[in-house]
C-alpha cells in the first residue's frame, strides 16, 4: 500500500492549495512518483494539483461516489505513486449532515491516510490558545500526521529583495 497524506485545514481560505502544491512540486523534482488527489466534486484545484505532479488529479468524494468506486479511484492512484497527496475540501469536518459525510476527516477514516493540518497563522489566536477552531474533535482514524502553520495570504505581496 502507498503511503498517503491529506492535507486539511480548519476552514476555506487557509492554505490549503498553496501547501500541498508546493509539497507536490518539491517532491516531484526530488525525483519522486507522486500522486495528487481532491477531496469532493471540485474541479479548479485539481487541475492546479494536476500540473504540479504531472499526473491527472483524482476526485475522492465519499458523499457522491459509491464505496466501491472510491476504493478502486484510491487504489488506481496509491498504485501509480510512492506517494499520494491529498487536498481536503473545506474545513476537516465539514460535510453533509450531522455525520459529516463527504468530509476531509470522513475521507481520512476511509483511507487510514493521516491528516497534516494547514493553519493560517494571520488568523490565529495567541500562541498557546489551544487548537484552531475547526479542528477541536478527536482526529480522524488516521490521525494527525503534523501542523504546518503559515503567515498566511491577505495585503500586498511583499517587494522583491535584491540579491545580496
Amino acid at each position: 500500500m502507498t503511503a498517503g497524506l491529506i492535507i486539511a485545514a480548519p476552514c476555506s481560505g487557509s492554505g490549503k492549495t498553496v501547501v500541498t502544491l508546493g509539497l507536490l512540486r518539491h517532491l516531484r523534482r526530488k525525483g519522486r512518483r507522486v500522486a495528487a488527489a481532491k477531496v469532493g466534486p471540485d474541479y479548479i484545484d485539481p487541475g492546479f494539483l494536476s500540473a504540479a505532479c504531472g499526473a491527472p488529479c483524482r476526485n475522492l468524494d465519499s458523499w457522491a461516489m459509491r464505496r466501491e468506486t472510491l476504493a478502486a479511484q484510491i487504489g488506481e492512484i496509491e498504485s501509480a505513486a510512492e506517494l499520494v497527496l491529498c487536498e481536503g475540501v473545506m474545513g476537516l469536518f465539514d460535510g453533509a449532515g450531522e455525520a459529516g459525510l463527504g468530509s476531509t476527516a470522513g475521507l481520512a477514516a476511509l483511507t487510514g491516510w493521516p491528516v497534516g493540518l494547514a493553519v493560517d497563522a494571520a488568523g490565529g489566536g495567541p500562541p498557546g490558545a489551544g487548537p484552531p477552531p475547526g479542528v477541536a474533535r478527536p482526529p480522524p482514524a488516521g490521525g494527525t500526521a503534523g501542523l504546518g502553520v503559515h503567515p498566511g495570504g491577505g495585503g500586498a505581496p511583499a517587494a522583491p529583495r535584491a540579491p545580496a
